[in-house]
């Protein structure tokens, strides 16, 4: 049977990774893999997370399966984290949520559930866009194509370009969209733009495909939802995607969501029964643990006031960093100007450097990133920015 199979490439991200491992110099710095990282270079467990867990183990008294749906009061935690309180949506009963095995396990069934719908669906994905949408989206039967996001001469979103690619975007075909912090770029849209984007959209008849996977890391919880909610407002149709990995730490623990706000209250009870049938068909249950530690977390008050604190420590020191990484380039007089990195947001940013460039940091000096120059600046520390920013301005200038 599997003869026929090839060899096929090793990620190009877990293939850094490899190499950083097995890299023995003590200078090395992993600015590849895409997690969070605190100034010690640990990924750690937050604190509410650890008093969640711990409540919840004390207490539970089965490991029986929950629902097809997913954890009920962690679905209706994230439908308020998405959309606030007092949604319209949500009042009308036009939201049907399910629980899905982290934020690819939610792009997943979102993008089966497009596919049932409307056999034929088109989904624009932003240039660039997160490498593992296209594979995802391909997989459940979907045709892709792509709209004009970022320029990386000017490192800054391309928006009249994008523009114009979404205003022939034919009716009943979809745009997937960053919420915030968008992946791999760090450019987001202005609050402006959102609202352009939303015009075409209701003119056009397009539907917005919303990942959301880094609420919260931005600029806080409510800012960063607005395009969500902005959309959801003012449209009949829109599909958003979350995850928990991000914001609350829970990589290993898969925890997402897949939230479609349809036109009616009827229309949502019909999407409601086929996420579950979709998601039935391709995993069964998702996994309850991560989310039985988020509900806790969002709907007891003092573990909701200690993740909001943690969180925003998280983000201080994202944007910090951002701006140390700056100043310490510019110290060093390299021969390009790097201040756009300041203004970016979330985890990563491209430098702009080429391939040859990258190749030599990481054999040279031992510094990791993925080929096309991007990074993450979590990477950056107090104890490796002047070392990090030494190298770059070397190779620069050779």
């Amino acid at each position: 049977m599997f003869e026929s199979l090839q060899s096929l490439p090793a990620d190009a991200i877990l293939g850094i990774m490899t190499l950083f491992r097995a890299d023995e110099d003590p200078r090395k710095v992993d600015l590849s893999v895409g997690v969070y990282q605190d100034e010690a270079g640990r990924t750690p467990v937050l604190q509410c997370v650890k008093r969640a867990e711990r409540d919840m183990l004390a207490e539970q008294s089965t490991k029986t399966y929950v629902a097809i749906a997913g954890n009920a009061g962690f679905n209706r935690g994230s439908e308020q984290l998405l959309y606030g309180k007092g949604h319209p949506a949500l009042g009308d009963g036009r939201v049907a949520t399910v629980q899905a095995p982290g934020g690819s396990g939610a792009v997943s069934v979102a993008g089966h559930l497009m596919a049932r719908a409307r056999p034929g669906t088109k989904i624009y994905l932003s240039d660039p866009s997160w490498p593992n949408h296209l594979p995802l989206l391909r997989l459940a039967g979907l045709e892709l194509e792509q709209y004009p996001y970022y320029d990386y001469a000017l490192h800054r979103v391309d928006f009249d370009r994008m523009l114009a690619a979404l205003k022939k975007i034919s009716a009943g075909d979809s745009a997937l969209l960053h919420g915030c912090c968008h992946n791999p770029s760090g450019a987001d849209l202005t609050q402006e733009q959102w609202r352009a984007v939303t015009d075409v959209c209701e003119r056009r008849g397009i539907v917005p495909f919303i990942d959301i996977a880094y609420q919260g890391l931005s600029e806080g919880i409510e800012e960063d939802a607005y395009a969500v909610r902005l959309m959801t407002e003012r449209l009949p149709e829109v599909v958003v995607v979350s995850s928990c990995s991000k914001n609350l730490g829970l990589y290993r623990e898969r925890v997402g969501t897949v939230s479609i706000v349809s036109r009616t209250r009827q229309e949502r009870d019909v999407v409601q029964s086929n996420l579950a049938n979709v998601a039935r068909s391709i995993y069964s249950m998702p996994p309850d643990h991560g989310a039985a530690i988020v509900e806790r977390v969002l709907h007891t008050p003092a573990l909701r006031a200690l993740w909001e604190e943690e969180l925003a420590a998280m983000r201080a020191r994202l944007n910090g960093q951002r701006r140390l990484f700056v100043e310490q380039l510019a110290a060093r007089n390299v021969p390009m100007d790097f201040s756009f990195i300041a203004k970016e947001r979330g985890l990563f940013s491209f430098l702009g450097i080429t391939k040859a460039q990258v190749v030599r940091l990481r054999e040279q000096y031992h510094v990791y990133m993925v080929e096309s120059s991007r990074i993450n600046l979590a990477g950056i520390n107090k104890s490796n920015a002047a070392y990090v920013a030494d190298s770059i301005a070397v190779v620069l200038k050779m």
